[in-house]
């Protein structure tokens, strides 16, 4: 469209009527601000409520992709920060009163170990100076008893341990975890979300390129949404026109179809010419170049989008 507007000002450009301003008009179409809906994944559509010519407000469902797997997902990592809060709420309690209880039981047990291990080295000791036993006796003795305070040792710290509490570095380590996991679970969630595709203004839906039942791939369209109450006049403007022009300024709109004009207001113009750059034109060339700009209507709310539309610029 924009190929053929640009035709048309060049051979209005090249007419009879051409005098030293250039071209009156600006041509172009009527347009509404153009919203495209893509998949964010590979999955099936189960559901198109809306038909494509509805107008739609803003949150309306559009399309849904199958979301199965996605859940799946979301259900996992939900599981996963139930675990890891419960974690961080194991070492912010401590140790059980049982798991202590515990512990001094077998510190008990050690240190009567110990007692016994070394009765036994002293009486191995006695021995073997009165020569009643072997060396070798002694050695044995002298090992368990070793051994026993080496155990009633290890049980004293695992009691300490339990006594003491969690160190605040297992604390934040386990803070860190929870909240990696729940920064996960968000963005599952959010995934979970854009399988629902949904209307993001009020707008007219203008196509549904996929059907229901189709797996489509991701990024690819799913709506085409045109927004606006009223369309707005996106037009080339003769290069000749483009210094005269500042945004705000009102010009009357010719619309096929209609015997008035609508007055339409200049809100945005190009600050490059849409063709052949204009320092590689002389000055006659450069005549035709022209610049895209859009004027809002302030009227026409029921004008449809794609009909040609002209821009007076002057008097002929």
């Amino acid at each position: 469209m924009r190929l053929q507007a640009a035709i048309l000002t060049a051979l209005l450009l090249a007419g009879p009527g051409c005098t030293g301003d250039g071209p009156r008009e600006a041509l172009g179409t009527l347009e509404r601000d153009r919203i495209v809906l893509k998949a964010t994944a590979d999955e099936i559509i189960v559901d198109q409520p809306i038909p494509e010519g509805t107008m739609v407000a803003e949150g309306t469902l559009l399309v849904q992709l199958d979301d199965t797997r996605q859940r799946a997902r979301v259900a996992r990592t939900r599981a996963e920060v139930a675990q890891a809060r419960a974690r961080l709420e194991e070492l912010r309690n401590g140790a059980r009163p049982e798991e202590i209880a515990a512990a001094s039981a077998r510190v008990s047990g050690a240190r009567a170990a110990l007692v016994e291990a070394e009765s036994s080295y002293q009486r191995a000791v006695s021995l073997v100076q009165q020569r009643l036993a072997a060396r070798a006796d002694l050695d044995r003795a002298q090992a368990l008893r070793d051994e026993a305070e080496a155990n009633l040792e290890s049980a004293s710290e695992d009691l300490l341990r339990l006594t003491n509490g969690t160190r605040q570095e297992q604390l934040d380590q386990g803070a860190a975890m929870l909240q990696s996991a729940q920064a996960q679970l968000d963005l599952e969630e959010h995934l979970l979300s854009e399988l629902a595709v949904v209307a993001t203004r009020d707008a007219y839906l203008d196509s549904l390129p996929w059907n229901v039942g189709e797996r489509v791939p991701l990024g690819a369209t799913l709506a085409v949404m045109l927004a606006g109450d009223k369309p707005y006049a996106r037009v080339f403007v003769p290069e000749p026109w483009r210094v005269r022009l500042h945004v705000g300024d009102t010009f009357p709109v010719r619309i096929d179809g209609l015997e008035k004009t609508i007055p339409g207001r200049l809100r945005w113009i190009a600050t490059d010419p849409s063709f052949t750059p204009y320092f590689a034109l002389n000055a006659s060339d450069r005549a035709r170049l022209v610049y895209l700009a859009e004027f809002d209507l302030q009227e026409g709310r029921d004008l449809p989008t794609g009909v040609p539309a002209q821009v007076i610029l002057g008097e002929p």
